[in-house]
Protein backbone atom coordinates (compact mmCIF):
# COMPACT_ATOMS: atom_id res chain seq x y z
CA UNK A 1 0.00 0.00 0.00
CA UNK A 2 2.75 2.22 1.07
CA UNK A 3 4.74 1.49 -2.11
CA UNK A 4 1.79 1.77 -4.53
CA UNK A 5 0.82 5.73 -2.33
CA UNK A 6 4.48 6.68 -3.91
CA UNK A 7 4.53 5.11 -7.52
CA UNK A 8 2.99 9.43 -8.76
CA UNK A 9 5.62 10.82 -6.94
CA UNK A 10 8.21 8.80 -8.33
CA UNK A 11 6.57 8.85 -11.77
CA UNK A 12 6.46 12.20 -11.25
CA UNK A 13 10.44 12.49 -10.54
CA UNK A 14 11.57 9.97 -13.15
CA UNK A 15 9.82 12.30 -15.80
CA UNK A 16 11.73 15.38 -14.81
CA UNK A 17 15.05 13.50 -14.68
CA UNK A 18 14.46 12.23 -18.32
CA UNK A 19 13.58 15.58 -19.13
CA UNK A 20 16.40 17.63 -17.44
CA UNK A 21 18.42 14.92 -19.30
CA UNK A 22 17.47 15.72 -22.92
CA UNK A 23 17.57 19.52 -21.72
CA UNK A 24 21.35 19.45 -21.62
CA UNK A 25 21.63 18.01 -24.95
CA UNK A 26 22.01 21.09 -27.65
CA UNK A 27 20.80 19.68 -31.33
CA UNK A 28 21.73 21.72 -34.05
CA UNK A 29 18.85 20.07 -36.40
CA UNK A 30 15.19 20.32 -36.58
CA UNK A 31 12.49 18.21 -35.21
CA UNK A 32 12.69 16.06 -38.00
CA UNK A 33 15.73 13.87 -36.22
CA UNK A 34 15.48 14.61 -33.09
CA UNK A 35 11.86 14.20 -31.15
CA UNK A 36 13.36 16.60 -28.29
CA UNK A 37 14.58 19.42 -30.43
CA UNK A 38 11.89 21.65 -28.22
CA UNK A 39 13.54 20.83 -25.37
CA UNK A 40 17.17 22.15 -27.03
CA UNK A 41 18.72 25.65 -24.68
CA UNK A 42 19.02 27.66 -27.32
CA UNK A 43 16.58 29.97 -26.99
CA UNK A 44 17.53 33.00 -29.50
CA UNK A 45 14.51 34.99 -29.58
CA UNK A 46 14.16 37.63 -32.03
CA UNK A 47 11.13 40.26 -31.99
CA UNK A 48 10.87 42.65 -35.06
CA UNK A 49 8.63 45.89 -35.58
CA UNK A 50 8.04 47.40 -38.65
CA UNK A 51 8.31 51.42 -38.81
CA UNK A 52 4.28 52.26 -38.62
CA UNK A 53 4.39 49.61 -36.19
CA UNK A 54 6.56 51.26 -33.41
CA UNK A 55 5.04 54.45 -31.70
CA UNK A 56 8.48 56.61 -32.82
CA UNK A 57 8.26 55.74 -36.90
CA UNK A 58 11.76 53.43 -35.65
CA UNK A 59 12.28 49.69 -36.96
CA UNK A 60 13.36 47.51 -34.02
CA UNK A 61 14.83 43.87 -33.70
CA UNK A 62 16.29 42.14 -30.57
CA UNK A 63 18.59 39.12 -30.09
CA UNK A 64 18.94 37.19 -26.85
CA UNK A 65 21.96 35.59 -27.37
CA UNK A 66 21.51 32.98 -25.14
CA UNK A 67 24.11 30.04 -24.89
CA UNK A 68 25.52 30.17 -20.71
CA UNK A 69 29.10 29.77 -21.63
CA UNK A 70 29.43 32.05 -25.05
CA UNK A 71 31.39 34.93 -25.72
CA UNK A 72 29.47 38.12 -24.39
CA UNK A 73 31.92 40.31 -25.67
CA UNK A 74 31.91 43.75 -28.05
CA UNK A 75 33.47 45.38 -30.48
CA UNK A 76 33.43 49.08 -32.40
CA UNK A 77 35.29 48.23 -35.96
CA UNK A 78 36.49 51.39 -37.96
CA UNK A 79 35.86 52.07 -41.41
CA UNK A 80 38.65 51.28 -43.59
CA UNK A 81 40.31 52.53 -47.00
CA UNK A 82 41.82 48.95 -49.42
CA UNK A 83 43.72 49.05 -51.99
CA UNK A 84 43.26 47.42 -55.23
CA UNK A 85 44.03 43.92 -55.15
CA UNK A 86 43.30 43.53 -51.29
CA UNK A 87 41.75 40.45 -49.65
CA UNK A 88 39.70 39.70 -46.92
CA UNK A 89 40.68 36.37 -45.07
CA UNK A 90 37.73 34.46 -43.82
CA UNK A 91 37.58 32.99 -40.63
CA UNK A 92 35.75 29.77 -38.69
CA UNK A 93 34.15 31.84 -36.10
CA UNK A 94 31.77 28.91 -33.83
CA UNK A 95 29.42 30.66 -32.10
CA UNK A 96 30.26 28.68 -28.78
CA UNK A 97 33.67 28.55 -28.79
CA UNK A 98 35.54 30.34 -26.30
CA UNK A 99 39.23 30.53 -25.28
CA UNK A 100 40.86 30.82 -22.19
CA UNK A 101 40.82 35.11 -20.84
CA UNK A 102 45.02 33.99 -20.39
CA UNK A 103 45.42 33.24 -24.19
CA UNK A 104 43.20 36.33 -25.34
CA UNK A 105 40.50 37.22 -26.65
CA UNK A 106 38.17 35.68 -28.59
CA UNK A 107 38.02 38.24 -31.18
CA UNK A 108 41.89 38.05 -32.01
CA UNK A 109 42.07 34.69 -31.56
CA UNK A 110 39.42 33.82 -34.18
CA UNK A 111 42.78 34.30 -36.74
CA UNK A 112 43.91 30.57 -35.45
CA UNK A 113 40.65 28.88 -37.55
CA UNK A 114 41.39 30.59 -40.72
CA UNK A 115 39.37 28.91 -43.29
CA UNK A 116 41.98 28.81 -46.06
CA UNK A 117 39.68 31.61 -48.39
CA UNK A 118 40.36 34.90 -49.03
CA UNK A 119 37.74 36.90 -50.81
CA UNK A 120 38.35 39.96 -53.32
CA UNK A 121 38.07 43.15 -50.53
CA UNK A 122 36.00 45.85 -52.01
CA UNK A 123 37.60 49.62 -52.01
CA UNK A 124 35.55 51.02 -48.60
CA UNK A 125 34.54 48.88 -45.24
CA UNK A 126 31.88 50.43 -43.43
CA UNK A 127 32.06 51.02 -39.45
CA UNK A 128 30.04 49.03 -37.46
CA UNK A 129 29.26 47.14 -34.00
CA UNK A 130 29.37 43.39 -33.34
CA UNK A 131 29.13 40.92 -30.87
CA UNK A 132 28.69 37.63 -31.42
CA UNK A 133 27.49 38.79 -34.58
CA UNK A 134 27.54 42.51 -36.47
CA UNK A 135 24.72 43.92 -35.27
CA UNK A 136 24.60 47.58 -36.90
CA UNK A 137 26.93 49.49 -39.42
CA UNK A 138 27.30 53.32 -39.93
CA UNK A 139 24.73 53.32 -42.41
CA UNK A 140 21.89 51.46 -39.42
CA UNK A 141 21.55 48.32 -41.22
CA UNK A 142 21.27 45.83 -38.53
CA UNK A 143 20.67 41.94 -37.64
CA UNK A 144 19.13 39.99 -35.06
CA UNK A 145 19.91 36.39 -34.90
CA UNK A 146 18.41 33.61 -34.20
CA UNK A 147 19.06 29.23 -34.63
CA UNK A 148 15.99 27.77 -36.63
CA UNK A 149 17.51 24.21 -37.78
CA UNK A 150 17.29 22.65 -40.62
CA UNK A 151 16.90 18.96 -42.23
CA UNK A 152 19.98 16.36 -40.96
CA UNK A 153 20.41 15.76 -45.12
CA UNK A 154 21.41 19.58 -45.75
CA UNK A 155 23.66 20.07 -42.91
CA UNK A 156 27.18 20.21 -44.17
CA UNK A 157 30.13 20.51 -41.68
CA UNK A 158 32.75 19.70 -44.44
CA UNK A 159 35.56 22.31 -44.95
CA UNK A 160 33.96 23.28 -48.74
CA UNK A 161 31.21 25.58 -46.58
CA UNK A 162 33.88 28.35 -46.00
CA UNK A 163 31.33 30.81 -44.48
CA UNK A 164 29.44 30.30 -41.37
CA UNK A 165 26.73 32.45 -39.78
CA UNK A 166 28.94 34.75 -37.45
CA UNK A 167 31.51 35.98 -40.22
CA UNK A 168 28.29 35.63 -42.68
CA UNK A 169 27.22 39.07 -40.63
CA UNK A 170 30.04 40.45 -40.48
CA UNK A 171 30.88 40.81 -44.48
CA UNK A 172 27.08 42.17 -44.54
CA UNK A 173 28.23 45.10 -42.27
CA UNK A 174 30.81 45.73 -43.63
CA UNK A 175 29.28 45.73 -46.93
CA UNK A 176 26.15 47.04 -46.95
CA UNK A 177 24.15 49.83 -47.41
CA UNK A 178 20.39 49.00 -46.77
CA UNK A 179 19.35 45.84 -44.90
CA UNK A 180 18.03 44.61 -48.36
CA UNK A 181 21.72 44.90 -50.47
CA UNK A 182 22.77 43.06 -46.84
CA UNK A 183 20.53 40.16 -47.51
CA UNK A 184 21.76 40.50 -51.38
CA UNK A 185 25.44 40.51 -50.34
CA UNK A 186 25.15 37.66 -47.57
CA UNK A 187 23.40 35.61 -49.94
CA UNK A 188 25.44 35.71 -53.06
CA UNK A 189 28.88 35.26 -51.04
CA UNK A 190 27.20 31.87 -49.11
CA UNK A 191 25.63 30.54 -52.68
CA UNK A 192 29.63 31.35 -54.16
CA UNK A 193 31.42 30.02 -51.57
CA UNK A 194 29.66 27.75 -49.58
CA UNK A 195 27.65 27.77 -46.00
CA UNK A 196 27.43 26.16 -42.90
CA UNK A 197 30.91 24.49 -41.58
CA UNK A 198 29.78 25.74 -37.98
CA UNK A 199 26.68 26.20 -38.64
CA UNK A 200 23.07 24.89 -40.15
CA UNK A 201 20.01 26.60 -40.55
CA UNK A 202 19.59 30.31 -39.30
CA UNK A 203 17.85 33.37 -39.14
CA UNK A 204 18.83 37.06 -39.51
CA UNK A 205 15.97 39.78 -39.16
CA UNK A 206 17.73 42.41 -41.27
CA UNK A 207 16.54 46.33 -40.98
CA UNK A 208 17.37 49.73 -41.87
CA UNK A 209 14.97 52.97 -41.16
CA UNK A 210 12.61 51.68 -43.94
CA UNK A 211 12.27 47.78 -44.02
CA UNK A 212 12.47 44.92 -41.64
CA UNK A 213 13.10 41.27 -43.16
CA UNK A 214 13.59 38.19 -42.54
CA UNK A 215 16.22 36.47 -44.05
CA UNK A 216 16.65 32.50 -43.42
CA UNK A 217 19.52 30.39 -44.95
CA UNK A 218 20.60 26.54 -44.86
CA UNK A 219 23.54 24.86 -46.29
CA UNK A 220 22.79 22.24 -49.18
CA UNK A 221 24.12 18.96 -47.67
CA UNK A 222 27.90 17.60 -47.24
CA UNK A 223 28.38 16.76 -50.92
CA UNK A 224 28.52 20.46 -51.78
CA UNK A 225 31.68 21.33 -53.32
CA UNK A 226 32.23 24.90 -55.39
CA UNK A 227 33.24 22.67 -58.68
CA UNK A 228 30.09 21.43 -58.66
CA UNK A 229 28.75 24.49 -60.20
CA UNK A 230 25.39 24.95 -57.80
CA UNK A 231 24.86 27.53 -55.25
CA UNK A 232 26.65 26.67 -51.74
CA UNK A 233 23.38 27.61 -49.95
CA UNK A 234 20.01 27.81 -49.80
CA UNK A 235 17.95 30.81 -48.91
CA UNK A 236 14.75 33.30 -48.70
CA UNK A 237 13.60 36.03 -47.11
CA UNK A 238 10.08 38.09 -46.55
CA UNK A 239 9.78 41.45 -45.70
CA UNK A 240 7.77 42.52 -43.04
CA UNK A 241 4.27 44.90 -43.87
CA UNK A 242 5.36 48.42 -42.80
CA UNK A 243 2.27 48.43 -39.98
CA UNK A 244 3.28 44.37 -38.80
CA UNK A 245 5.54 43.24 -35.84
CA UNK A 246 6.81 39.61 -36.01
CA UNK A 247 9.10 36.94 -33.56
CA UNK A 248 11.19 34.37 -34.47
CA UNK A 249 11.73 31.82 -31.45
CA UNK A 250 14.25 29.30 -33.39
CA UNK A 251 11.61 28.36 -35.81
CA UNK A 252 11.38 29.25 -39.24
CA UNK A 253 8.96 31.99 -39.95
CA UNK A 254 8.31 31.74 -43.77
CA UNK A 255 5.56 30.19 -45.79
CA UNK A 256 4.80 29.99 -48.88
CA UNK A 257 6.40 32.70 -51.05
CA UNK A 258 5.92 35.16 -53.95
CA UNK A 259 9.26 35.49 -55.94
CA UNK A 260 6.86 37.70 -58.39
CA UNK A 261 6.36 39.97 -55.44
CA UNK A 262 9.89 41.52 -55.48
CA UNK A 263 9.08 44.01 -52.68
CA UNK A 264 8.28 41.58 -50.35
CA UNK A 265 10.23 38.40 -51.53
CA UNK A 266 13.92 37.13 -52.13
CA UNK A 267 15.42 34.05 -52.94
CA UNK A 268 18.39 31.95 -54.03
CA UNK A 269 17.97 30.52 -57.67
CA UNK A 270 17.90 26.52 -56.32
CA UNK A 271 14.71 27.91 -53.40
CA UNK A 272 12.68 25.08 -55.12
CA UNK A 273 14.97 22.87 -56.63
CA UNK A 274 16.93 22.07 -53.87
CA UNK A 275 13.99 21.17 -52.21
CA UNK A 276 12.59 18.83 -54.69
CA UNK A 277 16.43 17.33 -55.26
CA UNK A 278 16.33 16.35 -52.06
CA UNK A 279 12.65 15.00 -51.39
CA UNK A 280 11.53 17.82 -49.58
CA UNK A 281 9.14 19.27 -51.40
CA UNK A 282 7.07 17.27 -54.49
CA UNK A 283 5.75 19.74 -57.19
CA UNK A 284 3.45 16.74 -58.30
CA UNK A 285 1.54 16.64 -54.44
CA UNK A 286 -0.88 19.82 -55.80
CA UNK A 287 -0.13 21.88 -52.75
CA UNK A 288 1.95 25.22 -53.25
CA UNK A 289 5.67 25.23 -51.82
CA UNK A 290 6.46 26.46 -48.40
CA UNK A 291 9.80 27.42 -47.29
CA UNK A 292 9.70 26.13 -43.37
CA UNK A 293 7.36 22.97 -43.94
CA UNK A 294 10.30 21.94 -46.73
CA UNK A 295 13.36 22.91 -44.91
CA UNK A 296 12.54 23.82 -41.30
CA UNK A 297 9.37 22.03 -40.38
CA UNK A 298 8.54 22.38 -36.46
CA UNK A 299 5.89 20.64 -35.38
CA UNK A 300 3.80 21.47 -32.41
CA UNK A 301 1.54 23.87 -30.28
CA UNK A 302 2.77 26.10 -26.51
CA UNK A 303 -0.23 23.38 -25.65
CA UNK A 304 0.87 20.46 -26.60
CA UNK A 305 4.66 20.86 -25.94
CA UNK A 306 3.20 21.89 -22.12
CA UNK A 307 5.13 25.48 -23.16
CA UNK A 308 8.72 24.67 -24.30
CA UNK A 309 7.06 26.23 -27.80
CA UNK A 310 5.13 29.13 -25.98
CA UNK A 311 7.26 32.13 -26.86
CA UNK A 312 5.78 32.50 -30.78
CA UNK A 313 1.97 32.00 -29.33
CA UNK A 314 3.14 34.30 -26.30
CA UNK A 315 4.67 37.58 -27.88
CA UNK A 316 1.56 37.79 -30.34
CA UNK A 317 -0.74 37.46 -27.06
CA UNK A 318 0.98 40.25 -25.80
CA UNK A 319 1.03 42.20 -29.13
CA UNK A 320 -2.33 41.29 -30.34
CA UNK A 321 -4.38 39.47 -27.75
CA UNK A 322 -7.65 40.80 -29.86
CA UNK A 323 -6.43 38.53 -32.65
CA UNK A 324 -7.63 35.95 -28.94
CA UNK A 325 -4.52 33.43 -30.86
CA UNK A 326 -5.40 29.88 -29.08
CA UNK A 327 -2.70 28.18 -27.13
CA UNK A 328 -3.29 24.93 -28.97
CA UNK A 329 -2.60 26.47 -32.57
CA UNK A 330 0.24 25.03 -34.28
CA UNK A 331 3.20 27.00 -34.54
CA UNK A 332 3.28 25.88 -38.23
CA UNK A 333 -0.19 27.57 -38.64
CA UNK A 334 0.35 30.71 -36.49
CA UNK A 335 0.64 34.25 -39.07
CA UNK A 336 4.16 34.97 -40.22
CA UNK A 337 3.36 38.48 -38.90
CA UNK A 338 0.58 40.28 -36.93
CA UNK A 339 -0.87 44.36 -36.63
CA UNK A 340 -0.59 44.94 -32.94
CA UNK A 341 -2.93 46.38 -31.31
CA UNK A 342 -1.18 49.15 -29.97
CA UNK A 343 2.49 50.89 -31.54
CA UNK A 344 5.18 50.07 -29.43
CA UNK A 345 7.72 51.85 -27.87
CA UNK A 346 11.18 50.99 -27.28
CA UNK A 347 10.27 51.00 -23.76
CA UNK A 348 7.59 48.62 -24.61
CA UNK A 349 10.33 46.22 -26.87
CA UNK A 350 12.39 46.05 -23.50
CA UNK A 351 9.62 44.75 -21.47
CA UNK A 352 8.32 42.18 -23.51
CA UNK A 353 12.19 40.81 -23.57
CA UNK A 354 11.54 40.71 -19.82
CA UNK A 355 8.10 38.51 -20.09
CA UNK A 356 8.19 35.11 -18.41
CA UNK A 357 4.61 34.27 -19.43
CA UNK A 358 3.09 35.25 -15.76
CA UNK A 359 -0.91 34.73 -15.82
CA UNK A 360 -0.41 32.04 -18.88
CA UNK A 361 -1.11 28.54 -18.06
CA UNK A 362 2.47 28.32 -18.52
CA UNK A 363 3.49 30.50 -15.50
CA UNK A 364 6.55 29.40 -13.94
CA UNK A 365 5.39 30.38 -10.55
CA UNK A 366 1.86 28.75 -10.51
CA UNK A 367 1.37 26.63 -7.93
CA UNK A 368 4.67 25.74 -5.79
CA UNK A 369 6.54 26.06 -9.61
CA UNK A 370 8.32 28.92 -8.10
CA UNK A 371 9.60 27.68 -4.65
CA UNK A 372 8.99 29.83 -1.70
CA UNK A 373 10.05 32.97 -3.19
CA UNK A 374 8.19 32.77 -6.64
CA UNK A 375 11.29 32.18 -8.37
CA UNK A 376 10.52 31.87 -12.44
CA UNK A 377 13.76 29.85 -13.18
CA UNK A 378 13.15 27.11 -10.53
CA UNK A 379 10.67 25.64 -12.90
CA UNK A 380 12.38 24.57 -16.75
CA UNK A 381 9.11 23.19 -18.21
CA UNK A 382 8.50 26.83 -20.07
CA UNK A 383 10.77 28.63 -22.86
CA UNK A 384 10.08 31.87 -21.91
CA UNK A 385 11.28 34.60 -23.64
CA UNK A 386 13.23 35.95 -20.83
CA UNK A 387 15.93 33.39 -19.43
CA UNK A 388 18.67 32.77 -17.42
CA UNK A 389 21.12 31.60 -19.94
CA UNK A 390 21.48 34.56 -21.72
CA UNK A 391 25.00 36.44 -23.11
CA UNK A 392 23.41 39.73 -23.73
CA UNK A 393 20.17 41.19 -25.11
CA UNK A 394 20.63 43.63 -28.03
CA UNK A 395 17.95 45.86 -29.12
CA UNK A 396 18.86 47.51 -32.71
CA UNK A 397 16.65 50.87 -33.41
CA UNK A 398 16.93 52.57 -36.98
CA UNK A 399 15.14 55.88 -37.51
CA UNK A 400 14.83 58.03 -40.19
CA UNK A 401 14.50 61.14 -40.70
CA UNK A 402 18.66 61.89 -38.86
CA UNK A 403 21.80 61.24 -39.67
CA UNK A 404 22.81 57.22 -39.77
CA UNK A 405 25.29 58.58 -36.82
CA UNK A 406 22.18 59.76 -34.50
CA UNK A 407 19.26 57.38 -35.72
CA UNK A 408 20.81 54.06 -35.04
CA UNK A 409 21.08 52.61 -31.33
CA UNK A 410 21.98 49.86 -30.16
CA UNK A 411 20.27 49.33 -26.82
CA UNK A 412 22.33 46.59 -24.96
CA UNK A 413 21.70 44.79 -21.73
CA UNK A 414 23.97 41.74 -20.22
CA UNK A 415 22.97 38.64 -18.79
CA UNK A 416 19.04 37.82 -18.15
CA UNK A 417 16.49 40.36 -18.98
CA UNK A 418 14.76 41.07 -15.81
CA UNK A 419 17.52 41.50 -13.70
CA UNK A 420 19.80 43.91 -16.36
CA UNK A 421 19.47 47.42 -17.73
CA UNK A 422 19.91 48.15 -21.03
CA UNK A 423 22.43 50.98 -22.34
CA UNK A 424 22.28 53.02 -25.47
CA UNK A 425 25.45 52.78 -27.93
CA UNK A 426 24.38 55.19 -30.84
CA UNK A 427 25.53 54.05 -34.74
CA UNK A 428 27.99 56.75 -34.68
CA UNK A 429 30.53 55.81 -31.48
CA UNK A 430 33.74 55.27 -32.23
CA UNK A 431 35.05 53.11 -29.31
CA UNK A 432 33.51 50.54 -26.43
CA UNK A 433 33.35 50.83 -23.17
CA UNK A 434 36.31 48.85 -22.54
CA UNK A 435 34.71 46.73 -19.39
CA UNK A 436 32.28 45.48 -22.42
CA UNK A 437 35.27 44.20 -24.53
CA UNK A 438 36.46 41.69 -21.62
CA UNK A 439 35.60 39.19 -19.72
CA UNK A 440 34.66 35.39 -19.53
CA UNK A 441 32.15 33.16 -17.63
CA UNK A 442 34.50 31.25 -16.03
CA UNK A 443 36.65 33.81 -14.46
CA UNK A 444 34.98 36.66 -12.25
CA UNK A 445 36.79 39.68 -13.43
CA UNK A 446 35.25 42.84 -11.70
CA UNK A 447 36.61 44.58 -14.20
CA UNK A 448 34.05 43.21 -16.64
CA UNK A 449 30.81 44.89 -17.18
CA UNK A 450 28.85 41.54 -18.05
CA UNK A 451 29.84 40.39 -14.03
CA UNK A 452 28.13 43.61 -12.81
CA UNK A 453 25.04 42.08 -13.94
CA UNK A 454 25.76 38.90 -13.15
CA UNK A 455 26.88 39.54 -9.58
CA UNK A 456 23.26 41.58 -9.34
CA UNK A 457 21.67 38.46 -10.52
CA UNK A 458 23.19 36.26 -8.14
CA UNK A 459 21.50 38.04 -4.98
CA UNK A 460 18.20 38.36 -6.84
CA UNK A 461 17.97 34.90 -6.77
CA UNK A 462 18.14 34.38 -3.42
CA UNK A 463 14.92 36.33 -2.80
CA UNK A 464 13.40 36.70 -5.59
CA UNK A 465 10.01 37.80 -5.42
CA UNK A 466 11.13 40.49 -2.98
CA UNK A 467 14.92 41.41 -4.56
CA UNK A 468 13.63 41.98 -8.08
CA UNK A 469 11.42 44.85 -7.00
CA UNK A 470 14.37 46.89 -5.88
CA UNK A 471 16.26 45.89 -9.29
CA UNK A 472 13.34 47.27 -11.06
CA UNK A 473 13.28 50.62 -9.11
CA UNK A 474 17.48 50.71 -10.80
CA UNK A 475 15.79 49.94 -14.31
CA UNK A 476 13.38 52.64 -14.09
CA UNK A 477 16.01 55.30 -12.62
CA UNK A 478 18.96 54.26 -15.41
CA UNK A 479 17.75 52.39 -18.04
CA UNK A 480 13.96 55.12 -18.08
CA UNK A 481 16.32 57.62 -17.79
CA UNK A 482 18.52 56.52 -21.08
CA UNK A 483 15.40 56.12 -22.97
CA UNK A 484 13.79 59.43 -21.39
CA UNK A 485 17.03 61.62 -22.41
CA UNK A 486 17.65 60.40 -25.79
CA UNK A 487 15.87 63.07 -27.32
CA UNK A 488 18.18 65.37 -25.63
CA UNK A 489 21.52 63.50 -26.95
CA UNK A 490 19.56 63.62 -30.53
CA UNK A 491 19.27 67.23 -30.60
CA UNK A 492 22.19 67.86 -28.86
CA UNK A 493 24.45 65.62 -31.52
CA UNK A 494 22.46 67.39 -34.80
CA UNK A 495 23.47 70.82 -33.76
CA UNK A 496 27.24 69.53 -33.42
CA UNK A 497 26.33 67.21 -36.66
CA UNK A 498 25.27 70.41 -39.02
CA UNK A 499 28.96 71.85 -38.03
CA UNK A 500 30.96 69.26 -37.85
CA UNK A 501 30.54 65.27 -38.05
CA UNK A 502 33.27 64.46 -35.76
CA UNK A 503 32.60 66.49 -33.11
CA UNK A 504 28.97 65.00 -33.18
CA UNK A 505 30.64 61.52 -33.04
CA UNK A 506 33.20 62.43 -30.48
CA UNK A 507 29.73 63.63 -28.26
CA UNK A 508 27.49 60.82 -28.94
CA UNK A 509 30.66 58.33 -28.30
CA UNK A 510 31.23 60.46 -24.54
CA UNK A 511 27.95 60.34 -23.81
CA UNK A 512 27.54 56.80 -24.11
CA UNK A 513 31.05 55.91 -22.50
CA UNK A 514 29.94 58.08 -19.63
CA UNK A 515 26.22 56.42 -19.18
CA UNK A 516 27.80 52.97 -19.59
CA UNK A 517 30.29 53.51 -16.83
CA UNK A 518 27.68 54.96 -14.50
CA UNK A 519 25.30 51.60 -15.39
CA UNK A 520 27.92 48.91 -14.48
CA UNK A 521 29.04 50.84 -11.24
CA UNK A 522 25.69 51.29 -9.83
CA UNK A 523 24.99 47.64 -10.77
CA UNK A 524 28.33 46.68 -8.39
CA UNK A 525 26.77 48.71 -5.62
CA UNK A 526 23.21 47.02 -6.46
CA UNK A 527 24.52 43.63 -5.76
CA UNK A 528 26.21 44.58 -2.93
CA UNK A 529 23.45 46.42 -1.41
CA UNK A 530 21.04 43.17 -2.07
CA UNK A 531 23.51 41.04 -0.49
CA UNK A 532 23.35 42.75 2.93
CA UNK A 533 20.03 43.30 2.34
CA UNK A 534 18.74 39.77 2.05
CA UNK A 535 21.47 38.15 4.02
CA UNK A 536 20.22 34.82 5.64
CA UNK A 537 17.16 35.64 4.90
CA UNK A 538 16.89 38.46 7.17
CA UNK A 539 16.15 41.62 5.11
CA UNK A 540 18.19 43.49 6.60
CA UNK A 541 17.21 47.80 6.45
CA UNK A 542 20.66 49.76 6.59
CA UNK A 543 18.82 52.99 7.18
CA UNK A 544 17.08 52.12 10.07
CA UNK A 545 19.76 49.44 11.74
CA UNK A 546 17.43 46.80 11.96
CA UNK A 547 16.57 43.39 10.79
CA UNK A 548 13.17 42.42 9.83
CA UNK A 549 11.05 39.56 8.01
CA UNK A 550 10.15 39.48 4.60
CA UNK A 551 6.77 38.26 3.05
CA UNK A 552 5.45 34.75 4.32
CA UNK A 553 5.71 32.21 1.23
CA UNK A 554 2.92 31.01 -0.15
CA UNK A 555 0.28 29.14 1.89
CA UNK A 556 0.19 27.03 -1.26
CA UNK A 557 4.13 26.05 -1.30
CA UNK A 558 3.75 25.51 2.78
CA UNK A 559 1.10 22.96 2.08
CA UNK A 560 2.76 21.20 -0.32
CA UNK A 561 6.13 20.57 2.14
CA UNK A 562 3.78 19.63 4.95
CA UNK A 563 2.31 17.30 2.52
CA UNK A 564 5.44 15.89 1.19
CA UNK A 565 6.91 16.04 5.04
CA UNK A 566 3.44 13.09 5.60
CA UNK A 567 5.21 10.87 2.16
CA UNK A 568 8.88 11.13 3.36
CA UNK A 569 7.17 9.72 7.35
CA UNK A 570 5.79 6.92 5.44
CA UNK A 571 8.62 5.68 3.95
CA UNK A 572 9.58 2.59 5.35
CA UNK A 573 12.25 2.53 7.30
CA UNK A 574 15.46 0.32 6.48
Amino acid sequence: MIIKRHWPLVGLLAALMIVGAYALVSPRHAAEDDPFADLRPEACTVIIVARNASADGSTMTTHTCDCGTCDWTWRHVPAADHKPGATRKIYHIGQYKTWPPKEGLKWDLIKKDFSGLEIPEIPHTYAYHHGMFGYMNENQVAISESTIGTVRKLVNNTPAAKIDLSMLSLLGMERSKTGRECIQIMGALAEKYGYGFNDDGEMFAVSDPNEVWIFEIMPVGPLWTPESGKPGAVWCAERLPDDNVSVCPNESRIGEIDLANKDFFMASSNVVSCAVENKLYDPAGGKPFNWKRAYSPAEGSAASTQGRRARLWRFYDIVAPSLKLRADTPNMDLPFSVKPDKKLSVQDVMNITRDKCYGTPFDPVKGIRGGPYQNPYYWAGTRKISVANVEYTSLVQCRSGLPNDIGGIVWLAFGPQDTACYMPLYAGITEMPKSFMIGDHFELNRASARWAFDYTDFHVQVAYSEAIEDVKKAQLEYEGGAVQRTAEIDKQAQDLYAKNRTKAREFLTKACLDNANKVVNAWWELGDKLLVKYNHFGFYDSQKRSRGRGKPAPSIWQKAVRMVDVLVEQEPQR
